[in-house]
C-alpha cells in the first residue's frame, strides 16, 4: 500500500490551548505520526513523501481569502507581537457569531473570524505542515486514480473540522475534502465515510450542497461532545445535495457492536449511492482509552471495522483524522489495516 506522509508536520508543535479558565496540554501533537509510522514501517508499506501541489487542489474546496490569512496570519502577528507571550501562536480572543460577522481587516479580527477556537492555533511552522498534509491527500488520491486497491493519506494536521473559509478543532485545510473533489472531478460519484468519534462538520459543510459527494458521518452524540453545532440526524444536506448527507450519531460510550452495526447502516447508503471511490476519514479517538471519553471501540472494533470497508472492494483512500491515546495508535492502525486487507 502506498503511504504519504510529510516530515515537515513535525513544525507544527501546538503545547496548549485554553477552555474557559483552563489551560490544556495540546492533544493534536508530532508524537501521533511517530505512533503511526511505527506501525507501518512494521508492516513494510511504501512510504513517501508527497509532491508539490501548490494551492491549486487546496483552492477546489477552499477560499482565496481563507487561504491567504493562513499563509500569512503568523507574519502578520508577530509584526505586532515579536518578542511578548503573545508572539509564538495566532491565538483569537473573540469570535463572530449569530449577532456579528463582519469581516475585519486586522489580523488580530481575522484570528476569530477564520478560526473558531483557541484549539487551532498558528505558528511559525504550521502552514508549512498544513500545505504538505493536504499534498499527501492529494497524492492519496492519484494513487487511487492511478489504481491502487487502497492507499493511504497520513495527514497531520488533520482536516475534517475545517470548513471552506474556517479553521476549527486542530484542523485548518480539509485533507479529505480536497482529495474527495479530486477524485469526484476524474470519476463521478464519491462517498466519505467518516468514523471519527467527532463529527466531521467542516466536510459536512463543503458538500452540503453537492449532489456528486455523499458525506456519512459515524460520531458521538454532538451534544456532549465537539463540534456541538452539527452532527444531528435531521442533518440532510440541501439543494443539489439534498439527501446525500448521513448523519449517524450514539450515545456516549457506546461499544464494538452497536458502532460497527452503524457503520454496517453507513456502508449500506455507501452502496447504494454506488460511488466510485470511497475517501475515509479515519479516526482513532472513538476508542476506549482516548483521552475524549466519548465513545468505547475496541482494538478488535477497528478491525472489524477494517474488515467491513475492504469487504466494499471499493478504490478507497484512507485520510488520517484524529486518535489522541498516542500509545495505542500504532496497534489501532495496524488492527485496522489487518482488517482491510493491507
Amino acid at each position: 500500500m502506498q503511504i504519504f506522509h510529510s516530515r515537515l508536520h513535525a513544525g507544527h508543535v501546538p503545547d496548549r490551548y485554553a477552555i474557559g479558565r483552563d489551560v490544556l496540554p495540546a492533544r493534536e501533537t508530532p508524537d501521533r505520526v511517530d505512533a503511526l509510522l511505527g506501525a507501518l514501517r512494521d508492516r513494510g508499506h511504501d512510504l513517501r513523501e508527497p509532491i508539490d501541489h501548490g494551492l491549486a487542489p487546496l483552492r477546489t474546496v477552499h477560499t482565496d481569502d481563507y487561504l491567504n490569512f493562513l499563509q500569512t496570519a503568523h507574519t502578520r502577528w508577530q509584526a505586532l507581537f515579536a518578542g511578548t507571550p503573545r508572539g509564538e501562536w495566532v491565538q483569537p480572543y473573540a469570535f463572530p457569531n449569530r449577532h456579528m460577522s463582519a469581516r475585519p481587516d486586522s489580523v488580530l479580527g481575522q484570528a476569530g473570524h477564520y478560526l473558531s477556537s483557541t484549539t487551532s492555533p498558528i505558528g511559525a511552522g504550521t502552514w508549512a505542515a498544513v500545505l504538505s498534509a493536504a499534498h499527501c491527500a492529494v497524492d492519496g488520491a492519484d494513487a487511487v486514480l492511478a489504481g491502487a486497491p487502497v492507499a493511504y493519506a497520513l495527514c497531520r494536521p488533520p482536516g475534517h473540522h475545517a470548513y471552506a473559509d474556517l479553521g476549527a478543532g486542530f484542523c485548518y485545510v480539509n485533507n479529505a475534502a480536497v482529495a474527495a473533489h479530486r477524485l469526484a472531478a476524474a470519476r463521478g460519484r464519491v462517498a466519505i465515510l467518516d468514523i471519527d468519534v467527532h463529527h466531521g462538520n467542516g466536510t459536512q459543510g463543503i458538500f452540503w450542497s453537492r449532489g456528486d459527494v455523499l458525506f456519512v458521518s459515524v460520531h458521538a452524540d454532538p451534544d456532549w461532545g465537539y463540534p456541538f453545532f452539527a452532527g444531528r440526524a435531521d442533518e440532510t444536506g440541501e439543494g443539489a445535495g439534498a439527501g446525500q448527507t448521513l448523519n449517524l450519531p450514539l450515545p456516549l460510550r457506546t461499544g464494538d457492536a452497536p458502532w460497527l452495526a452503524t457503520i454496517d447502516r453507513a456502508i449500506a447508503a455507501i452502496k447504494a449511492f454506488e460511488p466510485a471511490a470511497l475517501v475515509v476519514s479515519l479516526g482513532f479517538d472513538a476508542y476506549e482509552k482516548d483521552p475524549s471519553a466519548l465513545l468505547s471501540v475496541s482494538t478488535a472494533g477497528f478491525r472489524c471495522a477494517g474488515q467491513r470497508i475492504g469487504a466494499l472492494g471499493m478504490p478507497t483512500l484512507l485520510v488520517q483524522e484524529g486518535g489522541y491515546a498516542v500509545e495505542d495508535l500504532g496497534i489501532n492502525l495496524a488492527a485496522f489495516l489487518e482488517g482491510v486487507g493491507t
